[in-house]
C-alpha cells in the first residue's frame, strides 16, 4: 500500500513509536545533563587522570611515588620538619623495600647556583646589564641603532625591538 492508500489512523500509529523514541531519547539526555552538573564535584572541572598520584601526607611527612630508572618505581618520603628526604626502591622478586637514598636538605636551601645547565644566574645578571647599556644608549643618542654601536647582540630580545632601533634608510 502506499501512503495514499493508508488510512489516517495506521499512518498515526506508524509515526507514534518513533516519537516515543525521540522524547525516551530525550529524556535520557535531560538525566545525563542534570546529573553532570548537579554532582558533587564542581560542574565543569577537569578531574586528574587514574594515573596521577598525587601527594599525600600528614603532620609533615609526605609521600609519593615516581620513576627511578627505566624499569623500577621507587617510594619518595619527605619529612619537612627534619628536612629531610629519602626513597625506597620496591624489590619484586623479594617483594621487599630497599633503601636507595636519604639526605637531609637542611643546607642545600641556602645554596645559590650549583650544578646548573645554561644560562647561569652569572650569565642572565650579564645579559640584563647589557640590555640595560643598550637601551640608556638608544635613549641618549636619540634612538640609534645601539646592538650594533656595541658590537653585541642579545639572546632573546624580540625582533620588534631590534627593527625598531634599526633608522629608516
Amino acid at each position: 500500500m502506499t501512503p495514499q492508500n493508508v488510512p489516517h489512523s495506521a499512518a498515526a500509529t506508524a509515526r507514534q513509536p518513533s516519537q516515543t523514541v525521540l522524547w525516551l531519547i530525550a529524556l535520557l539526555l535531560a538525566i545525563i545533563a542534570t546529573v553532570l552538573i548537579v554532582r558533587p564535584t564542581a560542574p565543569f572541572v577537569v578531574q586528574p587522570a587514574f594515573g596521577d598520584q598525587p601527594m599525600v601526607g600528614a603532620r609533615g611527612i609526605f609521600a609519593f611515588m615516581g620513576q627511578l630508572d627505566k624499569n623500577s618505581h621507587g617510594l619518595f618520603m619527605m619529612d619537612v620538619d627534619a628536612r629531610t628526604v629519602w626513597c625506597y626502591q620496591y624489590l619484586p622478586g623479594t617483594r621487599k623495600l630497599k633503601l636507595v637514598a636519604a639526605r637531609s636538605f637542611d643546607y642545600d636551601r641556602y645554596l645559590k647556583n650549583y650544578n646548573n645547565e645554561s644560562p647561569t644566574e652569572d650569565e642572565v645578571k650579564g645579559l640584563i646589564e647589557d640590555q640595560r647599556m643598550i637601551n640608556e644608549r638608544r635613549e641618549r643618542s636619540g634612538g640609534g641603532d645601539a646592538d650594533e654601536a656595541l658590537g653585541i647582540s642579545i639572546p632573546g630580545l624580540p625582533d620588534s625591538q631590534r627593527n625598531e632601533a634599526k633608522p629608516e634608510r
